[in-house]
């Protein structure tokens, strides 16, 4: 109804609409955004899980930019090597049945032995890795 009461040392003090002013500040962490009634707090936080992820979805867009380069059909199978990089290891490892089931891989390995001879280089963000794509 426009006023709301507080109870100051046991006397009800109301306080109407017209006597308050709502502002938001930043939250450390936090993005924090408002529109009329509705405000919205997001975490921008990440967290290794999200990172990782992250790092799995970029492979698979160059994996899936490499196909087509290399003219596979969108249904071929592959088998996937990439190339071992201490930045990405734990990502790929803990992302492998995804990335698998999103690029068709029936093996998904990685290793050492990648170099510029036997394998294409791919770039995510500011890691080098090489990837191999061979129809499976």
């Amino acid at each position: 109804n426009g006023t709301f009461n507080i109870d100051l040392e046991g006397v009800a003090t109301p306080i109407d609409v017209t006597e308050v002013e709502i502002i938001s500040e930043d939250i450390p962490g936090w993005l924090v955004a408002n529109e009329g009634k509705l405000t919205v707090a997001l975490d921008i936080n990440i967290t290794e899980e999200l990172k990782e992820e992250g790092i799995a979805r970029e492979l698979i867009n160059r994996i899936q930019n490499a196909r087509k380069e290399i003219d596979f059909e969108v249904t071929d199978k592959i088998n996937l090597t990439i190339g071992r990089h201490d930045e990405i290891n734990t990502a790929v490892e803990n992302n492998k049945e995804y990335i698998s089931t999103q690029v068709l891989a029936e093996n998904l390995e990685m290793s050492s032995e990648l170099n510029a001879d036997n394998a294409r280089l791919v770039e995510i963000d500011d890691i080098t890795t090489y990837i191999k794509i061979e129809k499976a």
